[in-house]
């Protein structure tokens, strides 16, 4: 197969041919590291340590949304599912239904999202769990009704990769999901800063957060796709609009990456762990360098970008993202709380307010946040993976009603 580059980043290439027919309908829709994710002994901290002019014949258009209120509130509807071992990526199916990835039994499961029955898919092969890697994050295709893909982020024996399989609703439990079909391999891997959120944009492509591995330096090195977030087809290949036309690439700098999401405007948000001093979470432009290693934080230095709001490392270790009633909503594993940051909607001016945390130490460690429609999202919690301390009925999701 071809390579495709950015700078000399070498990106596998899958079904070159599809790529142009994918990238012509884009257009037209137009921590130190203590106490992390993984088992203790490990060194990571990914878990501690203009719109038309009016005419006569149109009517006029709608009036822009207010920004949300400074001061928000939080409160838990339900707990829909116990009983999860080390979830971590979550994925919302047509219907309501959900899917959750264990990372360390490399399993998927359905939740039913009325009654939190639970129904195992089947394993992903290929998958090596161990330390912050295993079967990571989950995503379901943009184009799901017609043909039932689910995608998977995981860890390998060699590397980092994202696959695609078929959902067979018809087969029996246990059986339902296809052969692992990888669209990118070669992400690097490490036992630490393993990224792995994968979630599709308004514009139907793929986009995946990625870590350094604990090796620094590859978050600059613009020949790995390590420390970057991704952009790409369903079929993995680079996509027309990228900073680089033949790379995947789509902005680098990064620590490492566990929340992607979209506001109302759109705009792509990530958060991303720091190391001693600084979390971070990032409003993301193609090809910006957003300064890991050399910078930390809100450094003011020409040539990075910095983070819309900052925390100290002990009040979040944020992993996944999600965007409802306009504000990110941020989980925190070391943090043990969710986050709430304020959207003006205008870039240049965020956070409308000052970041505000709720459920503090209630659940404990908390991995992932998703919508769920409206002014509900799911949250995920993450005692089962070997640095929290698991409670009765542990891991869950819960339905949280959010302003």
């Amino acid at each position: 197969m071809r390579g495709a580059v950015f700078g000399s980043v070498h990106v596998p290439a899958v079904r070159r041919g599809a790529m142009a027919a994918l990238a012509t309908a884009s257009l037209l829709l137009s921590a130190a590291c203590s106490s992390g994710d993984g088992p203790a002994g490990t060194k990571g901290r990914d878990g501690d340590a203009s719109p038309p002019a009016n005419t006569s014949s149109a009517p006029p258009a709608a009036p822009s949304p207010e920004p949300p209120p400074a001061k928000g509130s939080v409160k838990v509807l339900s707990t829909l599912t116990k009983g999860l071992a080390s979830p971590w990526g979550l994925a919302v199916l047509p219907g309501g239904d959900l899917l959750v990835a264990s990372r360390d039994d490399a399993t998927i499961h359905r939740i039913d999202g009325t009654s939190g029955k639970q129904t195992l898919l089947g394993s992903v092969p290929g998958v090596s769990p161990a330390g912050e890697g295993g079967l990571l994050g989950l995503a379901v295709s943009a184009t799901y009704g017609a043909d039932h893909q689910v995608y998977a982020y995981f860890t390998t024996e060699s590397d980092n990769r994202i696959a695609r399989m078929q959902y067979d609703e018809g087969r029996p439990a246990g059986q339902r999901l296809g052969a692992p079909d990888t669209i990118l391999r070669g992400i690097p891997k490490g036992a630490i800063h393993n990224g792995g959120r994968i979630a599709f944009g308004p514009d139907r492509m793929l986009y995946a957060g990625t870590g350094e591995t604990g090796d620094t330096g590859l978050a600059q090195d613009k020949e790995s796709l390590a420390g970057k977030i991704l952009r790409m087809t369903p079929d993995g290949e680079p996509v027309h609009g990228n900073p680089a036309a033949d790379s995947v690439v789509y902005s680098y700098g990064h620590r490492n990456v566990q929340g992607l999401a979209w506001d109302g405007e759109k705009r792509l948000w990530a958060s991303e762990f720091g190391q001693d001093t600084w979390d971070e979470l990032n409003l993301i432009e193609p090809g910006r360098n957003y300064g890991w290693p050399d910078a930390e934080g809100k450094k003011g230095e020409k040539g990075f970008v910095d983070p819309v709001a900052q925390w100290k490392t002990s009040q979040a270790s944020p992993s996944g993202i999600a965007y409802a009633e306009g504000s990110i909503w941020m989980a925190g594993l070391r943090g043990q709380r969710l986050w709430r940051i304020p959207l003006s909607g205008t870039t240049g001016k965020e956070p409308l307010a000052a970041p505000q945390s709720f459920l503090d130490k209630k659940y404990g460690r908390l991995r992932t946040v998703m919508s769920a429609g409206g002014d509900k999202v799911w949250l995920v919690t993450s005692n089962t993976d070997g640095r929290g301390s698991p409670k009765p009925g542990d891991d869950r999701i819960m339905l949280l009603e959010v302003r």
